[in-house]
């Protein structure tokens, strides 16, 4: 998405005005919905005035192209300045830039990270190059008018106020520096000569507009990237905070042992590369020599991932990598290098299929590796077993006497990268209170649907374009076609819509078995894994009453286990029952809701709360 859209001259002239802070911000707040931080604008004001500076050359065309803050499609990310024109062979140019007001910098072990100063104190970042590069690989990667529309990009950065001391040109960056080289505070005229060595005419053909309009190519699924992942092929480009958690992460891995054991706490919402994440480690750290192991609790993804690599590896050689929460019961302290949990928050106290074996999975698997790294969001715990929280794996990790880290996952690459989208679905659904009232300025093909069969109708359209559109729902139908096939689990009579439960066909494959798309999933059978688009059914579970949000557990199926122990709990302490059941429910269609990378459609069973969230639209 371009935010700003110029020609040089016209960008030179927004400079003049001494507002050009202000106009971006304004157009921030009506194209993205976001209000631009007082730090941001003024940040703004500085950079762009250094970047004038730069450009201020008449070898550069006045109709050059100027793009600011253009949003990387599918992400949250947004490119700080892009320059753009052709070549001495008119061929299409883009100047990607990233613009930093650092004024110091430490080099670290860690590859493509340095640590720096912010107004709160010091952090590690991505180095400026690696930055910058990465950003150009995910537009490549993304938009088929840069890919197949000979259309080259040529990142750098310029860091205006900081004045070389060795660190961000040191030769441990040396791989980022040559893809994206960094210029500082003297550079200002090596900057003007890469522009200039790459434009020579003003933009003749509106290249940031074609980019803009440009097909979003198909996304990449993790699944059908593990083959490649485990040969080890970099199949995504880690950005940012994925970068500081990745190397954080492997940095750990090798230093701890059984006398320094480390956990590591990895909080990040959906879509934010936590699988993507973990997956990569795993590869790494078992190409380093490390014994490690991928986790999950939930069997899905574990399931399609084995699927997926059928032919690939033996099914010795999967388990050895993969494996679920509950193995760790009586395994031999120390036993593994490197535990990866990921949806940590789904882990349970107890293991086994009657949950009556162990103590605690958190306690086991921590007690079970040298270094240990938990990938969770506590808004996706669906059912009252689920455990996993920050505040429990400190509390095992402090006991079998393990340093405690913790980093965060914010780069949004579900839901088209709309954070907006997730901050108005969390306001809606009143889970946490946010400025994101009303569904406007939102980049993401959201819909109230008015029947269920229409909602069919669209999926099944969607799914035609490659397998990656699925029906889901609460679970508020039983599931009887479990002993009678011909049976229909969720009917609505008033649309005649019938349907089934995924379960009995496709177990936990369903999400990509191509004939599944006939059946209805479940929270149970796709938290972990995406989807293009989803069509999600709210049953009678959650309803609205006077603007109010309200769950009613009663509602849901008698063969749902999610809320298993509920009604003892609630003769124990039914506040404390009442809380936690609002949680479950509330956090269970917020996961659904936020399956789909390109598209969420809805179906609500109960009317005035499908009124409800029209208002909202």
């Amino acid at each position: 998405m371009l935010v700003y859209q110029a020609t040089k001259e016209k960008f030179s002239n927004d400079i003049l005005s001494n507002n050009i802070e202000n106009i971006i911000a304004d157009i921030i707040k009506v194209k993205l919905n976001f209000s631009v931080p007082k730090n941001q604008i003024l940040a703004f004001k500085n950079s762009l005035i250094y970047m004038d500076k730069v450009i201020a050359d008449p070898d550069i065309p006045s109709d050059s192209g100027v793009a600011i803050e253009f949003q990387i499609p599918q992400t949250s990310k947004r490119v700080d300045f892009i320059l753009t024109g052709q070549d001495d062979k008119k061929d299409d140019q883009v100047i990607i830039i990233e613009l930093k007001q650092w004024e110091e910098a430490q080099i670290t072990e860690k590859d493509g990270v340095v640590i720096t100063r912010f107004a709160h104190g010091t952090v590690e970042a991505s180095h400026p190059s690696y930055q910058a590069w990465s950003y150009a690989a995910l537009i490549n990667g993304f938009n088929e008018a840069v890919y197949d529309g000979n259309i080259t990009l040529n990142p750098c950065a310029y860091l205006h106020n900081y004045k070389d001391n060795g660190v961000i040109t040191d030769p441990f960056y040396k791989e980022y520096l040559d893809k994206a080289p960094a210029f500082l505070k003297n550079d200002a005229l090596k900057l003007r000569d890469f522009i200039k060595t790459f434009v020579k005419y003003g933009d003749k053909t509106n290249i940031m507009y074609r980019i803009e309009a440009g097909k979003i190519r198909p996304s990449k699924a993790l699944s059908d990237s593990l083959s490649s992942m485990l040969k080890g092929n970099q199949e995504f480009v880690m950005i940012d905070d994925q970068k500081i958690v990745y190397e954080t992460a492997l940095s750990l891995a090798r230093k701890s042992s059984e006398k320094n054991k480390n956990v590591l706490i990895v909080q990040g919402g959906p879509g934010t590369g936590k699988s993507v994440v973990a997956i990569n480690l795993l590869v790494q750290a078992t190409k380093a020599g490390l014994v490690a192991k991928y986790v999950t609790k939930n069997s899905a993804p574990r399931d399609v991932y084995a699927s997926k690599l059928t032919g690939t590896l033996k099914r010795t050689e999967f388990s050895n990598l993969f494996s679920g929460s509950g193995s760790f019961v009586n395994c031999p302290e120390n036993s593994f290098d490197f535990l990866i949990i990921d949806e940590a928050h789904r882990l349970n106290e107890k293991s086994g299929m009657f949950k009556n074996l162990g103590e605690n999975q958190v306690k086991e698997i921590i007690k079970s590796s040298k270094c240990s790294v938990f990938f969770i969001d506590e808004d996706q715990r669906v059912t009252l077993n689920d455990i996993g929280s920050q505040q429990e794996i400190t509390k095992w990790a402090e006991d079998a006497d393990c340093r405690v880290h913790t980093l965060e996952l914010a780069s949004q690459f579900r839901c088209n990268g709309s954070d907006g989208y997730l901050a108005w679905l969390d306001n809606s659904l009143q889970i946490r209170e946010t400025a994101n009232v009303r569904f406007e300025n939102i980049d993401y093909d959201f819909q109230i649907i008015d029947s269920p069969s229409e909602l069919r109708d669209i999926i099944f359209e969607k799914n035609k374009l490659n397998n990656k559109a699925r029906l889901v729902a609460g679970y508020c139908w039983n599931w009887v076609s479990k002993k009678n096939k011909n049976d229909n689990d969720i009917v609505i009579p008033e649309f005649d819509f019938k349907m089934r439960w995924n379960l009995a066909t496709d177990g936990n494959l369903w999400i990509i078995k191509p004939e599944s798309v006939n059946e209805i999933g479940c929270i149970h059978t796709c938290q972990g894994l995406d989807l293009d688009y989803v069509g999600v059914v709210v049953g009678d579970d959650l309803v609205v009453r006077d603007g109010r949000v309200l769950v009613d557990p009663s509602k849901r199926a008698g063969t749902d286990k999610s809320l298993n122990g509920f009604k003892k709990m609630l003769k124990d302490d039914p506040e404390e029952a009442k809380k936690h059941a609002s949680l479950i429910i509330r956090n269970t269609y917020r996961t659904l809701m936020t399956r789909g990378m390109k598209g969420c459609y809805v179906y609500f069973t109960d009317n005035e709360t499908r009124e409800y969230f029209k208002l909202l639209m």
